[in-house]
Protein backbone atom coordinates (compact mmCIF):
# COMPACT_ATOMS: atom_id res chain seq x y z
CA UNK A 1 0.00 0.00 0.00
CA UNK A 2 1.61 3.13 -0.94
CA UNK A 3 -0.02 6.75 0.51
CA UNK A 4 0.75 10.17 0.29
CA UNK A 5 3.06 11.60 3.10
CA UNK A 6 0.69 13.04 5.88
CA UNK A 7 1.38 17.02 5.87
CA UNK A 8 2.85 17.67 9.17
CA UNK A 9 6.11 19.36 10.35
CA UNK A 10 6.10 17.34 13.19
CA UNK A 11 6.08 13.64 11.85
CA UNK A 12 7.96 11.42 13.91
CA UNK A 13 12.40 11.58 13.19
CA UNK A 14 13.39 8.00 12.24
CA UNK A 15 10.11 6.94 10.96
CA UNK A 16 9.09 6.07 7.16
CA UNK A 17 5.53 6.99 6.10
CA UNK A 18 5.19 3.90 4.61
CA UNK A 19 5.72 0.15 4.85
CA UNK A 20 6.18 -2.87 2.89
CA UNK A 21 6.32 -7.10 2.76
CA UNK A 22 3.46 -7.41 5.62
CA UNK A 23 1.04 -10.11 3.58
CA UNK A 24 2.23 -13.34 4.92
CA UNK A 25 0.83 -15.74 7.21
CA UNK A 26 -0.11 -14.73 10.98
CA UNK A 27 1.71 -17.98 12.20
CA UNK A 28 4.78 -17.01 11.00
CA UNK A 29 4.85 -14.42 14.01
CA UNK A 30 5.39 -17.65 16.00
CA UNK A 31 7.40 -19.81 13.61
CA UNK A 32 10.16 -17.51 12.92
CA UNK A 33 10.55 -16.54 16.47
CA UNK A 34 10.64 -20.09 17.76
CA UNK A 35 13.29 -20.20 14.83
CA UNK A 36 15.77 -17.38 16.05
CA UNK A 37 14.95 -17.16 19.96
CA UNK A 38 13.74 -20.96 20.76
CA UNK A 39 14.50 -20.96 24.33
CA UNK A 40 13.82 -17.33 24.82
CA UNK A 41 10.45 -17.08 27.38
CA UNK A 42 7.45 -16.12 25.88
CA UNK A 43 4.78 -16.77 28.35
CA UNK A 44 4.77 -15.98 32.04
CA UNK A 45 1.80 -16.87 34.05
CA UNK A 46 1.93 -17.77 38.03
CA UNK A 47 5.98 -17.85 37.60
CA UNK A 48 5.99 -20.75 35.09
CA UNK A 49 7.43 -20.05 31.87
CA UNK A 50 7.76 -21.91 28.35
CA UNK A 51 9.93 -20.96 25.54
CA UNK A 52 9.18 -20.04 22.14
CA UNK A 53 9.97 -23.71 20.87
CA UNK A 54 7.68 -25.05 23.62
CA UNK A 55 4.57 -23.17 22.37
CA UNK A 56 5.08 -24.04 18.95
CA UNK A 57 5.42 -27.35 19.47
CA UNK A 58 1.99 -26.96 21.26
CA UNK A 59 0.51 -24.99 18.53
CA UNK A 60 1.44 -27.50 16.01
CA UNK A 61 0.10 -30.18 18.34
CA UNK A 62 -3.79 -28.40 18.51
CA UNK A 63 -3.35 -27.95 14.61
CA UNK A 64 -2.90 -31.06 14.59
CA UNK A 65 -6.06 -32.67 16.34
CA UNK A 66 -8.17 -30.13 14.74
CA UNK A 67 -7.31 -31.51 11.46
CA UNK A 68 -7.85 -35.21 12.93
CA UNK A 69 -11.04 -33.59 14.27
CA UNK A 70 -12.74 -33.13 11.11
CA UNK A 71 -11.71 -29.24 11.12
CA UNK A 72 -10.89 -27.69 7.70
CA UNK A 73 -9.73 -24.61 6.03
CA UNK A 74 -12.21 -21.54 6.85
CA UNK A 75 -13.74 -23.52 9.63
CA UNK A 76 -14.48 -21.52 12.58
CA UNK A 77 -13.30 -22.24 16.27
CA UNK A 78 -14.21 -20.48 19.22
CA UNK A 79 -11.58 -19.07 22.49
CA UNK A 80 -14.09 -18.47 25.68
CA UNK A 81 -11.10 -17.76 28.00
CA UNK A 82 -9.23 -15.20 29.63
CA UNK A 83 -5.17 -14.43 29.62
CA UNK A 84 -4.09 -17.77 30.47
CA UNK A 85 -0.48 -19.10 28.83
CA UNK A 86 -2.79 -21.56 26.93
CA UNK A 87 -4.67 -18.60 24.91
CA UNK A 88 -1.81 -18.14 22.37
CA UNK A 89 -1.27 -21.86 21.75
CA UNK A 90 -4.91 -22.39 20.72
CA UNK A 91 -4.64 -18.81 18.77
CA UNK A 92 -1.95 -19.80 16.40
CA UNK A 93 -2.80 -23.78 16.52
CA UNK A 94 -6.14 -22.73 15.02
CA UNK A 95 -4.39 -20.81 12.85
CA UNK A 96 -1.82 -23.13 11.44
CA UNK A 97 -4.85 -26.09 10.93
CA UNK A 98 -5.98 -23.29 8.11
CA UNK A 99 -9.12 -22.21 10.09
CA UNK A 100 -10.70 -18.72 11.64
CA UNK A 101 -10.56 -17.41 15.31
CA UNK A 102 -13.41 -16.52 16.97
CA UNK A 103 -12.79 -14.81 20.31
CA UNK A 104 -15.31 -14.96 22.94
CA UNK A 105 -15.42 -12.40 26.02
CA UNK A 106 -15.33 -14.48 28.90
CA UNK A 107 -17.35 -12.97 30.83
CA UNK A 108 -20.17 -13.03 28.42
CA UNK A 109 -23.54 -14.35 29.71
CA UNK A 110 -24.72 -17.87 27.89
CA UNK A 111 -27.15 -15.71 25.83
CA UNK A 112 -24.39 -13.64 24.76
CA UNK A 113 -21.86 -16.55 24.07
CA UNK A 114 -24.82 -18.43 22.04
CA UNK A 115 -25.50 -15.86 19.84
CA UNK A 116 -21.34 -15.52 18.45
CA UNK A 117 -21.40 -19.66 18.04
CA UNK A 118 -24.44 -19.74 16.37
CA UNK A 119 -24.11 -16.71 14.05
CA UNK A 120 -20.15 -17.40 13.39
CA UNK A 121 -21.10 -21.37 13.05
CA UNK A 122 -18.29 -22.29 15.40
CA UNK A 123 -17.77 -26.06 15.54
CA UNK A 124 -15.08 -26.47 18.39
CA UNK A 125 -15.23 -24.33 21.68
CA UNK A 126 -11.64 -23.92 23.63
CA UNK A 127 -13.24 -22.88 27.61
CA UNK A 128 -11.63 -22.74 30.91
CA UNK A 129 -12.23 -25.48 33.60
CA UNK A 130 -14.20 -23.24 36.04
CA UNK A 131 -16.99 -23.50 37.64
CA UNK A 132 -19.19 -20.38 35.98
CA UNK A 133 -17.22 -20.26 32.32
CA UNK A 134 -17.88 -23.89 31.78
CA UNK A 135 -21.35 -23.96 32.95
CA UNK A 136 -21.90 -21.07 30.16
CA UNK A 137 -19.67 -22.78 27.94
CA UNK A 138 -22.06 -26.31 28.22
CA UNK A 139 -25.48 -24.12 28.23
CA UNK A 140 -24.25 -21.71 25.11
CA UNK A 141 -23.81 -24.22 22.93
CA UNK A 142 -27.32 -25.80 22.69
CA UNK A 143 -28.83 -25.47 19.09
CA UNK A 144 -25.41 -24.24 17.69
CA UNK A 145 -22.96 -26.24 15.54
CA UNK A 146 -20.53 -26.70 18.05
CA UNK A 147 -19.32 -30.57 17.78
CA UNK A 148 -16.52 -30.36 20.40
CA UNK A 149 -15.26 -28.68 23.75
CA UNK A 150 -11.92 -28.57 24.64
CA UNK A 151 -11.48 -27.73 28.30
CA UNK A 152 -8.70 -26.04 29.56
CA UNK A 153 -7.28 -26.62 33.43
CA UNK A 154 -4.74 -24.23 34.57
CA UNK A 155 -2.98 -26.89 36.81
CA UNK A 156 -0.30 -27.93 33.88
CA UNK A 157 0.61 -25.15 33.54
CA UNK A 158 1.48 -24.11 37.27
CA UNK A 159 5.08 -24.62 38.60
CA UNK A 160 5.14 -27.85 39.66
CA UNK A 161 5.12 -27.45 43.33
CA UNK A 162 2.40 -25.07 43.32
CA UNK A 163 0.35 -27.00 40.73
CA UNK A 164 0.76 -30.16 43.53
CA UNK A 165 -0.24 -27.60 46.42
CA UNK A 166 -2.69 -25.64 44.46
CA UNK A 167 -5.03 -29.66 43.94
CA UNK A 168 -4.35 -30.64 47.61
CA UNK A 169 -5.93 -27.41 48.97
CA UNK A 170 -8.48 -27.34 45.98
CA UNK A 171 -7.07 -23.51 44.71
CA UNK A 172 -7.02 -24.56 41.57
CA UNK A 173 -10.41 -23.86 39.55
CA UNK A 174 -12.41 -26.86 38.31
CA UNK A 175 -15.91 -27.16 36.90
CA UNK A 176 -18.11 -29.09 39.01
CA UNK A 177 -18.55 -31.80 36.96
CA UNK A 178 -17.60 -32.01 32.90
CA UNK A 179 -19.90 -33.62 30.71
CA UNK A 180 -19.53 -36.98 29.16
CA UNK A 181 -17.74 -36.44 25.54
CA UNK A 182 -15.68 -33.40 26.00
CA UNK A 183 -11.99 -33.29 25.81
CA UNK A 184 -9.52 -32.14 28.06
CA UNK A 185 -6.99 -29.71 26.34
CA UNK A 186 -4.01 -31.63 28.20
CA UNK A 187 -5.13 -34.86 26.55
CA UNK A 188 -5.62 -33.27 23.28
CA UNK A 189 -2.08 -32.30 23.21
CA UNK A 190 -0.51 -35.33 24.25
CA UNK A 191 -1.99 -37.43 22.09
CA UNK A 192 -1.15 -35.28 18.92
CA UNK A 193 2.00 -35.40 16.88
CA UNK A 194 3.76 -31.83 16.54
CA UNK A 195 2.86 -31.65 12.75
CA UNK A 196 0.42 -29.60 11.65
CA UNK A 197 -1.73 -30.10 8.50
CA UNK A 198 -0.20 -28.34 4.90
CA UNK A 199 -2.66 -25.60 4.25
CA UNK A 200 -1.54 -22.70 1.96
CA UNK A 201 -3.13 -18.95 3.63
CA UNK A 202 -3.75 -15.93 1.08
CA UNK A 203 -2.88 -13.63 3.74
CA UNK A 204 -4.92 -10.54 1.82
CA UNK A 205 -8.10 -12.26 1.54
CA UNK A 206 -8.15 -15.41 4.13
CA UNK A 207 -9.97 -14.37 7.46
CA UNK A 208 -7.67 -15.46 10.84
CA UNK A 209 -9.46 -13.94 13.03
CA UNK A 210 -13.36 -13.03 13.89
CA UNK A 211 -14.51 -10.49 16.46
CA UNK A 212 -17.53 -9.38 17.52
CA UNK A 213 -18.41 -5.73 17.82
CA UNK A 214 -21.67 -3.76 17.54
CA UNK A 215 -20.16 -1.25 14.24
CA UNK A 216 -21.88 1.52 13.80
CA UNK A 217 -25.34 0.32 14.73
CA UNK A 218 -25.09 -1.44 18.30
CA UNK A 219 -26.17 -4.76 16.16
CA UNK A 220 -23.27 -7.40 17.16
CA UNK A 221 -21.47 -8.77 14.12
CA UNK A 222 -18.83 -10.23 13.33
CA UNK A 223 -15.53 -8.62 11.88
CA UNK A 224 -13.58 -10.90 9.55
CA UNK A 225 -9.69 -9.76 9.83
CA UNK A 226 -7.72 -11.59 7.66
CA UNK A 227 -3.95 -11.90 8.03
CA UNK A 228 -2.45 -9.17 6.24
CA UNK A 229 -4.50 -7.02 8.41
CA UNK A 230 -2.68 -8.14 11.59
CA UNK A 231 0.61 -8.18 10.30
CA UNK A 232 0.64 -4.55 8.61
CA UNK A 233 -0.64 -3.22 11.83
CA UNK A 234 2.22 -4.52 13.92
CA UNK A 235 4.74 -3.95 10.97
CA UNK A 236 3.88 -0.11 10.89
CA UNK A 237 3.10 -0.15 14.67
CA UNK A 238 6.92 -1.27 15.05
CA UNK A 239 8.08 1.43 12.72
CA UNK A 240 6.21 3.81 13.82
CA UNK A 241 6.65 3.37 18.09
CA UNK A 242 10.02 4.70 19.24
CA UNK A 243 11.47 4.50 22.67
CA UNK A 244 14.28 5.75 25.05
CA UNK A 245 14.72 2.27 26.60
CA UNK A 246 17.04 3.83 29.69
CA UNK A 247 16.13 6.44 31.29
CA UNK A 248 17.40 10.06 29.73
CA UNK A 249 18.35 7.80 26.70
CA UNK A 250 17.44 9.02 22.84
CA UNK A 251 14.23 7.10 21.72
CA UNK A 252 15.17 4.33 19.36
CA UNK A 253 12.55 1.41 17.62
CA UNK A 254 11.22 -1.34 20.11
CA UNK A 255 14.42 -4.19 20.97
CA UNK A 256 13.70 -7.75 19.97
CA UNK A 257 14.62 -11.22 21.06
CA UNK A 258 13.40 -10.89 24.52
CA UNK A 259 14.98 -7.33 25.52
CA UNK A 260 11.39 -6.55 26.16
CA UNK A 261 8.56 -7.60 28.54
CA UNK A 262 4.93 -6.65 27.47
CA UNK A 263 1.99 -7.43 30.41
CA UNK A 264 -1.43 -8.95 29.01
CA UNK A 265 -3.04 -6.71 31.73
CA UNK A 266 -5.94 -5.97 28.22
CA UNK A 267 -7.77 -8.97 27.80
CA UNK A 268 -6.91 -11.15 24.75
CA UNK A 269 -10.39 -11.77 23.44
CA UNK A 270 -10.51 -8.06 22.65
CA UNK A 271 -8.54 -6.35 19.47
CA UNK A 272 -6.61 -3.85 21.40
CA UNK A 273 -5.05 -6.49 24.16
CA UNK A 274 -4.37 -9.18 21.26
CA UNK A 275 -2.60 -7.14 19.00
CA UNK A 276 -0.64 -4.74 21.54
CA UNK A 277 0.76 -7.92 23.67
CA UNK A 278 0.09 -11.79 22.28
CA UNK A 279 0.55 -10.67 18.90
CA UNK A 280 3.51 -8.01 19.73
CA UNK A 281 5.92 -10.53 22.18
CA UNK A 282 5.07 -13.46 19.13
CA UNK A 283 6.33 -10.97 16.58
CA UNK A 284 9.46 -9.47 18.41
CA UNK A 285 10.21 -12.64 20.55
CA UNK A 286 9.88 -10.79 23.15
CA UNK A 287 8.16 -12.32 26.70
CA UNK A 288 4.54 -11.48 27.26
CA UNK A 289 2.59 -12.01 30.85
CA UNK A 290 -0.37 -13.55 31.03
CA UNK A 291 -2.62 -11.62 33.30
CA UNK A 292 -6.51 -13.43 33.91
CA UNK A 293 -7.79 -10.89 36.10
CA UNK A 294 -6.34 -7.17 36.46
CA UNK A 295 -8.35 -6.18 38.94
CA UNK A 296 -7.42 -9.31 41.79
CA UNK A 297 -6.47 -8.16 45.12
CA UNK A 298 -7.64 -6.48 48.15
CA UNK A 299 -7.85 -3.59 47.14
CA UNK A 300 -8.25 -4.38 43.39
CA UNK A 301 -4.98 -4.52 40.99
CA UNK A 302 -2.96 -4.89 43.96
CA UNK A 303 -1.95 -8.57 42.53
CA UNK A 304 -0.93 -6.91 38.91
CA UNK A 305 1.29 -4.48 41.33
CA UNK A 306 2.91 -7.27 42.50
CA UNK A 307 3.47 -8.91 38.64
CA UNK A 308 4.74 -5.21 37.70
CA UNK A 309 7.06 -5.45 40.77
CA UNK A 310 8.58 -9.23 40.13
CA UNK A 311 8.48 -9.44 36.47
CA UNK A 312 9.64 -6.04 35.33
CA UNK A 313 7.31 -5.02 32.33
CA UNK A 314 8.70 -2.88 29.40
CA UNK A 315 5.73 -2.25 27.99
CA UNK A 316 2.18 -2.05 28.81
CA UNK A 317 -1.02 -1.10 26.60
CA UNK A 318 -4.01 -0.38 28.80
CA UNK A 319 -7.50 1.47 29.10
CA UNK A 320 -7.43 4.86 30.50
CA UNK A 321 -9.45 3.40 33.99
CA UNK A 322 -6.54 1.08 34.34
CA UNK A 323 -4.29 3.92 34.11
CA UNK A 324 -6.70 5.86 36.73
CA UNK A 325 -6.67 2.64 38.97
CA UNK A 326 -2.39 2.60 38.75
CA UNK A 327 -1.83 6.12 40.15
CA UNK A 328 -4.90 6.25 42.59
CA UNK A 329 -4.09 2.88 44.12
CA UNK A 330 -3.62 3.10 47.93
CA UNK A 331 -0.76 1.08 48.04
CA UNK A 332 1.02 2.30 44.60
CA UNK A 333 4.01 3.62 46.82
CA UNK A 334 5.10 0.08 48.06
CA UNK A 335 6.05 -0.87 44.92
CA UNK A 336 8.45 -0.70 42.13
CA UNK A 337 6.96 -0.33 38.48
CA UNK A 338 10.01 1.84 37.42
CA UNK A 339 10.60 -0.98 35.12
CA UNK A 340 7.69 0.97 32.55
CA UNK A 341 9.67 2.97 30.01
CA UNK A 342 6.46 2.54 27.57
CA UNK A 343 2.54 2.35 27.97
CA UNK A 344 0.22 2.87 25.40
CA UNK A 345 -3.47 3.81 26.15
CA UNK A 346 -6.67 3.38 23.65
CA UNK A 347 -10.36 2.85 24.15
CA UNK A 348 -10.78 6.20 25.48
CA UNK A 349 -9.48 9.53 25.50
CA UNK A 350 -7.14 10.00 28.21
CA UNK A 351 -7.24 12.68 30.92
CA UNK A 352 -3.98 15.25 30.57
CA UNK A 353 -4.27 15.19 34.59
CA UNK A 354 -4.33 11.24 34.59
CA UNK A 355 -1.07 10.85 31.98
CA UNK A 356 0.72 13.69 33.90
CA UNK A 357 0.43 11.75 37.41
CA UNK A 358 0.95 8.24 36.04
CA UNK A 359 4.49 9.50 33.95
CA UNK A 360 5.25 11.19 37.09
CA UNK A 361 4.85 8.39 39.41
CA UNK A 362 6.61 5.85 36.77
CA UNK A 363 8.79 7.78 34.89
CA UNK A 364 7.32 5.88 31.76
CA UNK A 365 5.98 7.43 28.85
CA UNK A 366 2.29 7.39 27.61
CA UNK A 367 1.20 7.69 23.90
CA UNK A 368 -2.87 7.82 22.95
CA UNK A 369 -3.52 5.53 19.83
CA UNK A 370 -6.83 5.09 17.98
CA UNK A 371 -8.16 2.12 16.39
CA UNK A 372 -11.12 -0.20 16.34
CA UNK A 373 -12.18 -3.90 16.12
CA UNK A 374 -12.55 -3.27 11.88
CA UNK A 375 -9.33 -1.80 11.84
CA UNK A 376 -7.39 -4.47 13.41
CA UNK A 377 -6.98 -1.95 15.27
CA UNK A 378 -4.50 0.88 14.95
CA UNK A 379 -5.01 3.72 12.93
CA UNK A 380 -3.77 6.89 14.16
CA UNK A 381 -1.06 6.93 17.34
CA UNK A 382 0.33 10.13 18.91
CA UNK A 383 4.05 10.35 18.55
CA UNK A 384 6.15 8.68 21.27
CA UNK A 385 8.31 11.89 21.96
CA UNK A 386 6.96 14.09 24.61
CA UNK A 387 8.43 16.76 22.97
CA UNK A 388 5.55 16.61 19.55
CA UNK A 389 2.97 14.48 20.99
CA UNK A 390 -0.29 16.57 22.18
CA UNK A 391 -2.37 14.81 24.70
CA UNK A 392 -5.75 14.92 23.62
CA UNK A 393 -5.31 13.97 19.95
CA UNK A 394 -4.57 11.12 18.21
CA UNK A 395 -1.60 12.02 17.06
CA UNK A 396 -1.36 10.57 12.77
CA UNK A 397 -1.99 8.09 10.94
CA UNK A 398 0.38 5.26 11.56
CA UNK A 399 2.60 4.43 8.07
CA UNK A 400 0.64 3.14 5.25
CA UNK A 401 -2.47 4.56 6.38
CA UNK A 402 -4.58 7.66 5.19
CA UNK A 403 -7.24 9.55 7.04
CA UNK A 404 -9.97 11.65 5.82
CA UNK A 405 -12.71 13.76 7.11
CA UNK A 406 -15.68 13.57 4.79
CA UNK A 407 -18.98 15.35 5.58
CA UNK A 408 -21.75 13.55 7.51
CA UNK A 409 -24.71 13.67 5.50
CA UNK A 410 -23.26 11.76 2.33
CA UNK A 411 -19.72 9.96 3.37
CA UNK A 412 -18.15 11.09 0.41
CA UNK A 413 -16.97 14.62 0.31
CA UNK A 414 -13.61 15.69 1.41
CA UNK A 415 -13.74 18.14 4.00
CA UNK A 416 -10.94 21.41 4.56
CA UNK A 417 -8.75 20.91 7.56
CA UNK A 418 -10.04 22.12 11.09
CA UNK A 419 -13.66 21.07 10.21
CA UNK A 420 -15.54 18.26 11.61
CA UNK A 421 -16.89 15.94 9.61
CA UNK A 422 -16.90 11.85 9.80
CA UNK A 423 -13.39 9.94 10.24
CA UNK A 424 -12.83 7.59 7.36
CA UNK A 425 -9.85 5.00 6.87
CA UNK A 426 -8.63 3.57 4.04
CA UNK A 427 -5.20 0.94 4.91
CA UNK A 428 -3.85 -2.85 4.93
CA UNK A 429 -5.90 -3.24 8.38
CA UNK A 430 -9.17 -2.29 7.25
CA UNK A 431 -11.68 -5.07 7.47
CA UNK A 432 -12.25 -7.69 5.09
CA UNK A 433 -16.03 -7.32 6.45
CA UNK A 434 -18.22 -7.86 8.59
CA UNK A 435 -19.79 -12.06 8.40
CA UNK A 436 -22.97 -12.72 6.35
CA UNK A 437 -24.08 -8.73 6.45
CA UNK A 438 -23.60 -7.07 3.30
CA UNK A 439 -26.43 -4.65 4.23
CA UNK A 440 -23.67 -3.59 7.34
CA UNK A 441 -20.98 -3.00 5.02
CA UNK A 442 -22.91 -1.23 2.13
CA UNK A 443 -23.00 1.19 5.39
CA UNK A 444 -19.48 1.96 6.70
CA UNK A 445 -17.62 1.25 3.19
CA UNK A 446 -17.11 4.33 0.42
CA UNK A 447 -15.00 4.63 -2.58
CA UNK A 448 -13.44 8.19 -2.83
CA UNK A 449 -10.65 8.99 -5.40
CA UNK A 450 -10.53 5.10 -6.48
CA UNK A 451 -9.36 3.66 -3.04
CA UNK A 452 -11.86 1.80 -0.85
CA UNK A 453 -12.46 3.88 2.89
CA UNK A 454 -13.54 2.34 6.34
CA UNK A 455 -16.19 5.06 7.81
CA UNK A 456 -15.66 5.05 11.54
CA UNK A 457 -18.71 6.47 12.79
CA UNK A 458 -16.58 9.06 15.06
CA UNK A 459 -16.23 12.21 14.28
CA UNK A 460 -13.33 14.66 14.25
CA UNK A 461 -10.94 17.05 12.67
CA UNK A 462 -7.19 17.63 11.39
CA UNK A 463 -5.96 20.63 12.26
CA UNK A 464 -3.04 22.62 10.51
CA UNK A 465 -0.56 20.85 12.20
CA UNK A 466 -2.00 17.37 10.98
CA UNK A 467 -2.83 16.09 14.32
CA UNK A 468 -6.41 14.38 14.32
CA UNK A 469 -8.57 14.72 17.19
CA UNK A 470 -12.17 13.28 17.96
CA UNK A 471 -14.68 15.70 18.71
CA UNK A 472 -18.17 13.86 19.16
CA UNK A 473 -19.33 10.36 18.06
CA UNK A 474 -21.63 9.94 15.02
CA UNK A 475 -23.20 6.44 16.91
CA UNK A 476 -25.05 6.51 20.42
CA UNK A 477 -22.40 3.75 21.45
CA UNK A 478 -20.89 4.15 24.93
CA UNK A 479 -17.44 3.40 26.58
CA UNK A 480 -17.03 2.00 29.88
CA UNK A 481 -13.64 1.30 31.04
CA UNK A 482 -12.49 1.57 27.42
CA UNK A 483 -15.56 -1.18 26.38
CA UNK A 484 -17.93 -0.18 23.83
CA UNK A 485 -21.00 -0.47 25.14
CA UNK A 486 -24.34 -0.55 22.35
CA UNK A 487 -27.29 1.08 23.32
CA UNK A 488 -29.22 -0.88 21.08
CA UNK A 489 -27.42 -4.34 22.45
CA UNK A 490 -28.76 -3.27 25.98
CA UNK A 491 -32.45 -2.38 25.50
CA UNK A 492 -32.57 -5.82 22.96
CA UNK A 493 -31.73 -7.68 26.39
CA UNK A 494 -34.02 -5.33 28.33
CA UNK A 495 -36.90 -5.97 26.12
CA UNK A 496 -36.64 -9.57 26.93
CA UNK A 497 -38.44 -9.30 30.20
CA UNK A 498 -41.51 -9.31 30.28
CA UNK A 499 -43.10 -5.97 32.11
CA UNK A 500 -41.04 -3.75 29.80
CA UNK A 501 -42.81 -1.91 27.17
CA UNK A 502 -40.49 0.76 25.69
CA UNK A 503 -36.54 1.19 26.83
CA UNK A 504 -34.12 3.54 26.29
CA UNK A 505 -30.29 3.62 26.92
CA UNK A 506 -27.62 6.50 27.20
CA UNK A 507 -24.31 6.92 28.52
CA UNK A 508 -23.32 9.39 31.37
CA UNK A 509 -19.80 10.92 32.40
CA UNK A 510 -18.52 8.77 35.56
CA UNK A 511 -15.14 9.68 36.96
CA UNK A 512 -14.21 5.97 37.48
CA UNK A 513 -15.16 4.41 34.22
CA UNK A 514 -14.86 7.04 32.09
CA UNK A 515 -19.12 6.77 31.46
CA UNK A 516 -21.77 4.46 32.49
CA UNK A 517 -24.43 3.01 31.76
CA UNK A 518 -28.08 4.80 32.22
CA UNK A 519 -31.23 2.70 31.06
CA UNK A 520 -34.79 4.39 31.04
CA UNK A 521 -37.67 2.14 31.56
CA UNK A 522 -41.46 2.32 30.61
CA UNK A 523 -43.65 -0.28 32.54
CA UNK A 524 -46.24 -2.29 30.75
CA UNK A 525 -50.07 -1.23 32.31
CA UNK A 526 -50.53 -2.79 35.77
CA UNK A 527 -46.84 -4.14 35.70
CA UNK A 528 -44.66 -4.04 38.86
CA UNK A 529 -40.78 -4.30 38.71
CA UNK A 530 -38.18 -2.77 41.07
CA UNK A 531 -35.06 -1.51 40.45
CA UNK A 532 -33.48 -4.62 42.17
CA UNK A 533 -35.60 -6.67 40.26
CA UNK A 534 -34.26 -5.15 37.04
CA UNK A 535 -30.90 -4.81 38.29
CA UNK A 536 -30.91 -8.63 38.90
CA UNK A 537 -32.01 -8.98 35.42
CA UNK A 538 -29.68 -7.39 33.83
CA UNK A 539 -27.10 -9.39 35.32
CA UNK A 540 -28.74 -12.51 34.61
CA UNK A 541 -28.41 -11.15 31.19
CA UNK A 542 -25.54 -9.54 30.29
CA UNK A 543 -21.51 -8.97 31.06
CA UNK A 544 -21.02 -6.48 33.84
CA UNK A 545 -19.58 -3.86 31.37
CA UNK A 546 -22.53 -3.36 29.87
CA UNK A 547 -25.41 -3.27 32.55
CA UNK A 548 -27.33 -0.26 33.51
CA UNK A 549 -25.76 1.49 37.21
CA UNK A 550 -28.68 3.16 37.13
CA UNK A 551 -31.99 2.45 36.30
CA UNK A 552 -35.02 5.47 36.02
CA UNK A 553 -38.86 4.00 35.57
CA UNK A 554 -40.80 6.56 33.44
CA UNK A 555 -44.84 6.91 32.69
CA UNK A 556 -43.42 8.36 28.98
CA UNK A 557 -39.85 8.08 26.64
CA UNK A 558 -39.55 10.53 24.16
CA UNK A 559 -39.86 9.21 20.57
CA UNK A 560 -39.84 10.54 17.59
CA UNK A 561 -43.06 10.91 15.31
CA UNK A 562 -42.12 7.48 13.55
CA UNK A 563 -41.62 5.93 17.20
CA UNK A 564 -38.10 5.80 17.19
CA UNK A 565 -36.25 6.85 21.04
CA UNK A 566 -34.90 9.68 20.89
CA UNK A 567 -31.71 8.69 23.26
CA UNK A 568 -30.31 12.33 22.16
CA UNK A 569 -33.09 13.98 24.28
CA UNK A 570 -32.54 11.66 27.13
CA UNK A 571 -29.17 12.65 27.32
CA UNK A 572 -29.68 16.83 26.68
CA UNK A 573 -31.61 16.57 29.70
CA UNK A 574 -29.23 14.58 31.67
CA UNK A 575 -26.66 17.72 30.35
CA UNK A 576 -29.33 20.25 31.59
CA UNK A 577 -29.63 18.59 35.02
CA UNK A 578 -25.95 18.42 35.18
CA UNK A 579 -25.64 14.43 35.61
CA UNK A 580 -22.24 13.21 37.20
Amino acid sequence: MSTKKWETPFWPEGVAHDVSGYSYPLTDFLDNSARKYPNKVYTIFSDATRTFAQVKDTADRIANFLARRGIKQGDKVAIFLPNLPHFPEIFFGILKAGAVCVNCNPVYTPTELNHQLSDSGAKMVFCMDHPVFYKSTVEAIKDTDVEDVVICNIKSYLPKLKGILGGLLGKIPKAEKHQKGHLMFDDIVASSAPTPPQIKVDPDKDTAVMLYTGGTTGVPKGAELTHTNFTYNLEAVLEYFMLPHKPGAKPEKLKQGGLNTFIGILPWYHVFGINSALLLAAKTGNRLICVPDPRAGNPPFTEVLKIVQKHKPTFMTAVPTIFVAFTNHPLLDKFDISSLMGCLSGGAPLPPEVCRQFEEKTGSIIFEAYGLTETAPAVCCNPSFKETRRIGSIGFPIPGTDVKIIDIETGTNELPRGEDGEIAVCGPQVMKGYWKRPDANDEVFREIDGKRYFLTGDIGNIDKDGYITITDRKKDMIIVSGFNVYPRDVEDTIYKHPAVELAAVVGLPDERSGEKVKAYIKLKAGAKVTSEEMQQFCKDNMAGYKRPRVIEFRDEIPVSNVGKVLRRALRDEEKAKGTN
